[in-house]
């Protein structure tokens, strides 16, 4: 199960699906930059992040609760998102595109703001040395979660009109299932690593 690799084999056969997952991360991003229609829904997603702000203000060692924080909160939706997209997918869809709205929605509103420093500066300091890490193992996460969808679709699809087929789709979902494990394993790692970088190189870099 944890031999590299089969992890590798596996997520060359994923290629697709992180393709397609980058691809409506980057949109949401487009999309959340350039699209006042979502401030509303944006503004409140922020009010979330800024529940984590005070969280980590209100502890006597901030850099220990940052890390705790950003990684439990990135961790565990990564998890759930992996399973949740057993509803067709679309919970997975769905938090690619916001998450990816709310980046493009801070960097319009950095932009906007002339005190503020470039967002190009801003994507390299403040995004970038955690993001690199971050951002595809959320990707590779959500991408497992449309990958389940799929699959429920198919068997659905079977159910009703070939039933035929299901014993070689219930086969491939079972193999699927088995995967995810050494890939849990990996992302919480990967995202461990991010959270640290988060909370000590990336404030550092914004501070200069």
């Amino acid at each position: 199960m944890f031999r590299l690799s089969a992890i590798w084999n596996h997520l060359k056969q994923m290629r697709g699906y992180i393709g397609f997952s980058f691809v409506l991360f980057f949109a949401g991003i487009v999309i959340g930059g350039t699209n006042p229609a979502f401030r509303s829904f944006l503004d409140g997603q922020l009010a979330g992040l800024q529940q984590m702000v005070a969280i980590v203000d209100q502890a006597e060692n901030k850099t220990l609760a940052m890390i705790v924080v950003i990684f439990l909160n990135n961790a565990i939706k990564s998890i759930f998102i992996m399973y949740l997209g057993a509803f067709f997918g679309f919970v997975p869809l769905f938090f690619l595109v916001v998450n990816g709205m709310v980046i493009g929605y801070l960097l319009q509103l950095t932009a906007a703001k002339p005190e503020a420093m470039p967002v190009y500066e801003l994507v390299f300091k403040g995004l970038l040395p955690h993001g690199i890490i971050e951002i595809p193992a959320i990707i590779v996460a959500c991408a497992y979660g449309l990958k389940f969808g799929s699959l429920v679709l198919r068997s659905t699809g079977s159910l009703l009109f070939s039933r035929g087929k299901l014993r070689g789709i219930g086969s491939e979902m079972s193999e699927f299932v088995i995967r995810t494990v050494p890939m849990i394993v990996i992302l919480t790692v990967a995202l461990l690593v991010a959270s640290i970088i988060e909370s000590t190189f990336t404030g550092w870099l914004l501070s200069l």
